[in-house]
């Protein structure tokens, strides 16, 4: 037996409720929670009781089955499966992500075709939900995002390593500062200086802007300019400027030059 789908009819018509709760009372997985008579009796229950199931009449006055599925956040929506009267609806109703559609007078084979793909529907969003929770986790133990199980299996098992958040040192006289590079917001060139700014502070070292990039995430720190280095986690905002540049805005509201020679090489836009 299949886990029991809890089920919400929502109809304006009570012959209508009653023929397709008669309907549904033959089936062993459904179990029918609550019936609605228009679209905001259907809205506060759907809220309420969560099911995994609407059957949604389309056709109501004031609030519709469209306006329905709009007030609700996309994560709360269930299985839809739509009742409408019209087949110009069908459509329409694809186009609003339901699941599936039913005509009246519903017919048996159509009614049972639709509670095949709610149930198929129910596994595939399951078996989906594991994964990702799945990728996000192997992502969180490595440090590094996985997009897929097929990049999950060839980094293999022997590499679910913490990955250690690279530091940048600083050394000023017999002084070292090591400073995480996720901190960093940007970096500038001022002559043969570096100046590094993160968390409000400005610290200054030695160093030319190559080696220097070369020491740094490119996941990360990427040159957007002859003189300058952004961390794109801190970037907020971007606004064109003349001759293919761009002004970048960071979280703390710092304006910086992006220049058209780095523009394509920045990940920001890939």
């Amino acid at each position: 037996m299949s886990e029991v789908l809890k089920t919400i009819i929502v109809d304006d018509e009570a012959l209508a409720r009653r023929g397709l709760r008669h309907r549904l009372s033959e089936v062993g997985d459904v179990d029918i929670i609550a019936e609605a008579r228009n679209g905001r009796e259907a809205l506060d229950l759907i809220r309420e009781h969560h099911p995994d199931l609407v059957f949604l009449d389309i056709q109501m006055p004031g609030m519709d089955g469209f306006d329905v599925l709009r007030a609700l956040p996309a994560e709360e929506i269930p299985a839809i499966v739509f009742v409408t009267a019209f087949d110009d609806y069908a459509i329409k109703a694809f186009e609003a992500n339901a699941l599936d559609y039913v005509l009246k007078p519903i017919e048996d084979t159509r009614l049972s075709d639709a509670l095949d793909r709610v149930r198929e529907n129910r596994e595939q969003k399951r078996a989906l939900k594991h994964r990702n929770s799945l990728l996000k986790l192997v992502g969180n133990i490595t440090g590094a995002p996985i997009r897929s199980m097929t990049e999950l299996s060839a980094r293999g098992i022997d590499k679910l390593k913490k990955k250690e958040a690279p530091r940048l040192a600083i050394k000023d006289g017999g002084k070292t500062t090591w400073i995480p590079q996720e901190k960093i917001e940007w970096i500038d060139a001022a002559g043969d200086y570096m100046c590094v700014h993160a968390e409000g502070e400005t610290h200054i070292m030695r160093m030319t802007m190559k080696k220097l990039e070369d020491s740094l995430d490119s996941e990360i720190l990427q040159r957007i300019h002859r003189s300058t280095i952004v961390n794109v986690n801190h970037v907020k905002e971007m606004q064109a400027h003349i001759n293919g540049e761009y002004f970048l805005t960071l979280k703390s509201g710092h304006k910086i030059k992006l220049s058209r020679t780095y523009k394509n090489k920045l990940k920001l836009f890939h």
